[in-house]
């Protein structure tokens, strides 16, 4: 990536519909990195895909990797405020729900991480996100089980939410192989096996 594409950035509208469009347009892009790839996705595909003039694209987002960014920060912010909204209501959880919740999180996200994982394949400087995005998702989970339970320590929920975080990535990938007639019972198997998991870690309740 060369330095003027970095120092470049994207226009953020003021205005409501330039902020309609702007949502139009990530979306295209998401949706046209996910099924391409970053180096074959252009941006007048992306512009197609939005219904939007190419010009409107260029004019908000300079260039593509420009998009990218603005892709991963768009990411960074969905997760941020998944788990916000689980914090807010984790005291109040049975491990049931609690566990219902977290693999809610895991559908939320979906139609983000085929996009992101794209991104994060094409360039060195994304790939080194990646590392990035497993941590704080990981500080993310075990934040909520703090909230859970008050009285856990921050070492046991770091380590509860490492094995967690593979467990909701074993949903993503079962999820994705949804056309397996045997899938719903191999989901709900995971489900149970990590309910009995957190009640084992956390004690029932």
């Amino acid at each position: 990536m060369s330095m003027a594409s970095r120092e470049r950035v994207a226009l953020e509208p003021r205005r409501r519909p330039g902020r309609l469009r702007v949502a139009a347009l990530l979306e295209a892009g998401a949706a046209v990195i996910a099924e391409r790839g970053f180096e074959a996705a252009t941006m007048a595909e992306i512009a197609a895909r939005a219904g939007a003039p190419i010009g409107s694209l260029y004019r908000f987002f300079p260039n593509k990797e420009v998009l990218a960014d603005a892709l991963l920060r768009r990411f960074k912010n969905t997760v941020d405020d998944a788990f916000a909204a689980l914090d807010a209501r984790a005291r109040e959880l049975s491990i049931a729900a609690l566990t219902d919740a977290l693999f809610a999180v895991v559908d939320e996200l979906r139609g983000e991480i085929r996009p992101m994982a794209a991104l994060l394949d094409a360039h060195l400087d994304w790939s080194a996100k990646r590392s990035e995005f497993r941590s704080a998702a990981r500080t993310h989970i075990a934040r909520t089980l703090m909230s859970c339970r008050p009285h856990l320590d921050a070492q046991s929920a770091g380590d509860i939410a490492a094995i967690l975080l593979q467990l909701m990535k074993m949903k993503l990938q079962l999820t994705r192989e949804a056309a397996d007639a045997e899938n719903p019972r191999v989901l709900n198997e995971l489900r149970k096996m990590t309910q009995l998991y957190l009640e084992d870690r956390l004690g029932v309740g």
